[in-house]
């Protein structure tokens, strides 16, 4: 998870067997493990499994990554090494700024690739062959674009769904409830992403789809990832099993100004109760 306070922003390990158990889980801070002190944000894991060893992606600026070969020991995680030797020139705009944020990789049997957006309407795609990740990356290119930036803003996520040549990209937009999701299908990991219908801006999750018990804590939905049925590089879904989606929301205290550090997040896990353009692709 990503951590913000007085010190900035850092990430952090957490482990249940439940999902009732995670709001006592101990917090390991991963500044106390060989990845250090230091900016670091949005992480991702998953396990490698042609090199046997598990991946943590996250963002200190460039993306970084870290591995190990035992996830339950969050002080065995390697300190940081960066995907790209320099910063592509893709990422900068005229002036030199660089604009990239929120990685994430996925593999399929010959490919692993990088995605990631810049806050300015653009989504990306890098990649390289399986058996040269984590190396090789190519240039980035642009997948997707909106020209409100708002509308393709940040915190891609990427999935293979089960049982079907179908992937599946969720990222997070800016609209008058708060922060949503917006959700695109491809056939191929390097292919075309068409908006999933049936819903206006093709919204996965966010204020207009999600109800409570009790009160509504969140306004909108924003960072967040789908409960996967593995946990290799290839980041699958199961279209069959009611889709599941760890986020933060935000609960706001009315009238209260936050600088955006304090912002107060919390975790929440939302479920699909109804049929949906993913579980339509299950073939049981």
């Amino acid at each position: 998870m990503t951590t913000a306070g007085s010190a900035g922003w850092g990430i952090a390990y957490t482990s249940f067997a439940n999902w009732e158990e995670a709001p006592n889980a101990p917090i390991f801070m991963l500044d106390q493990s060989p990845i250090g002190p230091g900016y670091r944000a949005a992480p991702q894991v998953y396990y490698f499994a042609p090199q046997k060893l598990w991946y943590l992606i996250y963002q200190g600026g460039d993306p970084l990554y870290s591995t190990t070969k035992n996830l339950a020991d969050p002080r065995s995680w390697t300190a940081p090494q960066p995907f790209y030797p320099t910063i592509p020139a893709s990422v900068k705009d005229a002036k030199g700024n660089v604009y990239w944020l929120d990685f994430w990789n996925i593999c399929d049997d010959k490919k692993c690739y990088l995605f990631f957006t810049d806050d300015h309407g653009s989504f990306f795609r890098a990649e390289t062959p399986l058996e040269r990740f984590p190396q090789g990356f190519s240039e980035p290119v642009v997948v997707m674009k909106e020209e409100k930036p708002e509308d393709l803003f940040e915190a891609s996520n990427t999935y293979k769904i089960a049982g079907t040549n179908q992937y599946l990209t969720l990222i997070e937009a800016m609209g008058p409830g708060g922060r949503y999701f917006r959700a695109w299908k491809a056939d191929r990991l390097d292919g075309t992403w068409q908006p999933i219908p049936g819903a206006s801006m093709n919204m996965f999750a966010g204020a207009g789809n999600v109800k409570f018990n009790g009160r509504i804590w969140s306004e909108g939905v924003s960072h967040g990832e789908l409960i996967r049925d593995g946990v290799d590089q290839t980041l699958s879904i199961d279209p069959c099993q009611p889709l599941r989606f760890l986020y933060q929301g935000l609960d706001l205290e009315k009238g209260k100004a936050y600088e955006y550090i304090e912002l107060p997040y919390r975790l929440g896990l939302i479920t699909a109760t109804a049929p949906n353009a993913i579980s339509e692709l299950c073939k049981k």
